[in-house]
């Protein structure tokens, strides 16, 4: 690997690695994509993020980039003469940040967890999940992105969610249009973007991927 290489450990299926390739997408870098194998990891995914040992990693000149939302912010500081993801307001800056955690925890964390109960539980996770994506229509409102008319930060954050919107519907027995119309007409704002459209794989794919995984661990 030459140490002037862009270079991103992704795994295509990972909502994490999804949002490191919109981001790049939206600032037309180009960059080498590795694709890594979650079950025996490689000894550069290991060398590279020897602590969590997860994707994404970036590696850029030679050095590397962990955890999403740390990427995110590197790309944008790094590429900053086009699409800005953050805002230049100290205070908007703020804002994005704590959503974005939001979504990491609630969001993310929220959406493992239905997809992985069973019974009641899985019932009150769907409620949980719901509640807290009602929390986001709410930000959003009226607005045309989480940025208002610019497509950003928290965008770039949420937008991997829509990939597997399938999967939780069936797992939770709920419909997000009806439940959260705003989110759906955000979602499809955001998949006339080329930056988008392009990084996402196709929900159905996703679906079959998170069957075959249920059923490797031995769930339903």
């Amino acid at each position: 690997m030459a140490s002037e290489e862009t270079v991103l450990l992704d795994f295509w299926a990972s909502p994490f690695a999804m949002r490191v390739r919109v981001a790049l997408a939206e600032k037309g870098v180009e960059y080498v994509c590795q694709p890594q194998n979650l079950v025996n990891k490689g000894s550069l995914l290991l060398e590279m993020n020897p602590i969590h040992k997860k994707v994404p990693v970036l590696i850029h000149n030679g050095k590397p980039i962990c955890e999403s939302l740390v990427i995110l912010e590197y790309i944008d500081d790094v590429w900053a003469e086009s699409s800005p993801l953050l805002p230049i307001d100290p205070y908007q800056r703020s804002q994005a940040r704590f959503w974005a955690d939001f979504i990491d925890k609630k969001i993310f964390v929220g959406a493992k967890e239905l997809r992985m109960a069973e019974g009641q539980e899985k019932e009150n996770k769907a409620k949980d999940f719901l509640e807290n994506l009602k929390i986001l229509q709410g930000v959003i409102g009226n607005e045309k992105f989480f940025g208002g008319d610019t497509f950003g930060y928290v965008d770039v954050a949420l937008v991997p969610i829509t990939s597997w919107y399938n999967v939780l519907e069936t797992c939770g027995n709920f419909s997000i249009e009806v439940n959260c119309p705003k989110i759906m007409a955000w979602t499809g704002r955001c998949k006339e973007r080329h930056s988008v459209s392009s990084s996402l794989p196709h929900p159905n794919k996703v679906y079959s991927f998170a069957l075959e995984a249920k059923k490797a661990i031995g769930l339903k």
